[in-house]
């Protein structure tokens, strides 16, 4: 990644000194000075696959309890925002990341691409610009959407109400797939897009199919706040005939990263680098325990090493490496290690832990996640069985994962056939979405505030009243942004849909 920015700034530096004698442009705007597409798109699919692995991900699996923070010794970051402690300092790099690095290279790219008659380029950037601000609303809220990315022409953009974002995103991602049905354009991505990567003739299929899928996220957030009009709308997508979506997991929307150093999946690297400070949570580990759930020895370590137990941590837990660890599937192919006595295993390589690759994905939209979608919104009305997506939805998780066919017929015979009231189902439908979404960013915290599913509990040693609905905004924003809104009141504030 480094390397990459590197090259992106060279190609500005070079741009600008080519242009310094033409007093009608500014040579700091960045749109002016006509950095390469091809490059500011290389820019973006990296930061966007990276945000899936780094914060914001702890954030929402530390607070849904898919993961717990733990330490070997004085209290990390990660045991405070287990309980709760998210202050607003804390989310300074990650809305920088969104606002300051990938959205504005994406406005770049729209009207460079505008400008080039190069509908491809803006078609996959209008789809890249609508996922990440779909993440930021469900993440804080109000934020600046209508004059951000506007540069030194307005520094202090205002807050626009978030239910109104989430209108424009869906009119985004439709002008998105416009741009990419053109029948032809002078400029097109390829390998320069680490997100779906190759010859763009055979990868805008899945584009296409990605920007179909996230309209069906977006519109499943409707379910709390107004279940009919969200039925309506995903039964005309679904019905329109002229929409693609996911067919298998090779559609997946998701950032492959490599064994090489500064390369490797972002939550690996933290791993590596944080160590012990992150574990399997009690209550995952548990769930999927109580169905002797196949995908475990693909997500966790065995604890003790050798035998067939999965054990996690959870909030307020004394200081201890005793648990299982994240494995395989969050991080890549595994090999050596060396346990403990008390069957524990280190962090770290050196020290006798499991060398991992590095390269599994980032996950942030799945097939697996598409076909719960699908269940969920056929269990309220929209087409389709919510029986068969649903044992779809866990088959595409575990082939994903790595679990054989055998197993995985198995697993459904017991578990995947939904029973009882529509409560009860649709409860059955988030709690295996929930498994199947280790490792995606956010989506889990916002299928609990959603639902209530699954049922997970506020922490012992939780320092609000509840678990938290939004995060703070950054204390950086409020500061230089005059249009900022009030810090809110706690983290209870909730996201529009959340009602």
């Amino acid at each position: 990644m480094k390397k990459i920015v590197i090259i992106l700034t060279a190609a500005v530096a070079l741009s600008s000194c080519k242009k310094y004698l033409d007093i009608n442009k500014d040579p700091d705007n960045i749109v002016e000075t006509d950095a390469p597409m091809a490059l500011l798109l290389t820019n973006t699919t990296i930061n966007t696959g990276f945000v899936g692995g780094s914060d914001l991900f702890r954030y929402a699996a530390l607070l849904t309890q898919q993961l717990s923070g733990q330490t070997t010794g004085g209290e990390t970051q990660t045991q405070q925002y287990e309980k709760y402690l998210i202050q607003s300092a804390d989310v300074n790099n990650l809305w920088s990341t969104f606002y300051a690095t990938t959205l504005n290279d994406l406005e770049v790219i729209i009207k460079q691409a505008a400008a080039k008659n190069a509908p491809y380029y803006s078609g996959v950037a209008k789809l890249l610009k609508a996922y990440n601000y779909q993440l930021i609303v469900d993440a804080w809220g109000n934020v600046p959407f209508s004059e951000s990315q506007q540069t030194t022409a307005n520094l202090s953009p205002k807050f626009d109400d978030a239910s109104q974002i989430y209108t424009q995103l869906l009119a985004l991602i439709d002008n998105g797939l416009s741009d990419l049905n053109a029948t032809s354009s002078s400029l097109a991505p390829g390998t320069n897009s680490t997100i779906y990567s190759g010859t763009f003739s055979t990868k805008k299929a899945n584009w296409i199919k990605f920007g179909n899928v996230l309209k069906l996220r977006i519109l499943l957030h409707y379910s709390k706040l107004d279940k009919a009009s969200m039925v309506s709308k995903i039964t005309a997508l679904v019905n329109s005939g002229s929409a693609s979506f996911f067919t298998s997991n090779a559609d997946n929307f998701e950032m492959p990263f490599v064994n090489q150093n500064n390369r490797q999946n972002p939550i690996h690297q933290f791993e590596l680098q944080r160590t012990n400070y992150l574990f399997p949570n009690k209550f995952m580990v548990d769930m999927m325990n109580a169905k002797a759930d196949p995908r475990r020895p693909f997500y966790f370590t065995a604890f003790p090493v050798g035998s067939n137990a999965y054990v996690g941590a959870k909030a307020a837990d004394p200081s201890s490496q005793k648990y299982s660890r994240m494995h395989v599937f969050l991080r890549g192919a595994a090999s050596g290690g060396t346990p403990n006595a008390d069957g524990s295993y280190n962090a770290l390589p050196s020290a006798g832990g499991i060398t991992y690759t590095g390269d599994a994905p980032i996950r942030m939209l799945t097939f697996a996640e598409y076909n719960f979608i699908r269940a969920e919104a056929a269990l309220y009305g929209a087409p389709g069985d919510p029986q068969a997506f649903f044992q779809a939805g866990i088959t595409a998780s575990m082939t994903n994962a790595g679990v054989a066919a055998a197993d995985i017929a198995t697993y459904i015979a017991a578990n995947g056939v939904l029973t009882g009231t529509a409560d009860q189902q649709l409860q059955q439908i988030i709690n295996e979405k929930f498994i199947a979404s280790y490792g995606v960013v956010l989506e889990p915290w916002t299928d609990w505030r959603r639902t209530g599913y699954p049922a997970i509990s506020k922490v012992s040693n939780a320092v609000t009243a509840d678990i938290p609905r939004s995060l703070p905004y950054p204390q950086s924003e409020i500061d230089a942004n005059k249009n900022a809104p009030p810090q809110k009141t706690d983290l209870l504030v909730r996201v529009f849909w959340d009602k």
